[in-house]
């Protein structure tokens, strides 16, 4: 039973650096100095590659594992209306697309409000 435990701890120790390099960029709101913003998370192999989200460069702070701030306002300018996704890409120094993936937006956040004057409920 003893032997059977340490290389069950022995395959977790291998497998997980592996299925954190593999790991998919993920998307949360945050609170940030412009309001609400869009925290992206993902890997890249290198720090001197270029993280794109819609095709447009963005500022990313962090090494291998990157984070990139956006405010809403400009997300909704990347992002096309009612979108429920963003492509990030990973691009190396000679432009070439290393990474890409399709990162889901929080629920709601392109979503367009209305705004009611009044709401008429009647009962039958």
């Amino acid at each position: 039973m003893v032997v059977f435990s340490r290389l069950a701890l022995a395959a977790a120790l291998l497998i997980a650096p592996a299925a954190h390099a593999d790991a998919r960029p993920s998307a949360k709101l945050v609170r940030c100095s412009e309001g609400d913003c869009l925290l992206i998370r993902g890997t890249r192999s290198s720090a001197a590659q270029t993280i794109t989200i819609n095709g447009r460069a963005v500022a990313a702070s962090g090494g291998r594992g990157w984070k990139v701030r956006v405010s809403v306002a400009a997300v909704r300018g990347l992002a096309s209306p009612f979108a429920r996704t963003l492509d990030v890409a990973v691009v190396n120094a000679a432009g070439q697309v290393e990474r890409r993936e399709t990162v889901r937006l929080p629920v709601g956040l392109m979503g367009h409000t209305t705004e009611l004057v009044s709401l008429v409920v009647r009962a039958r």
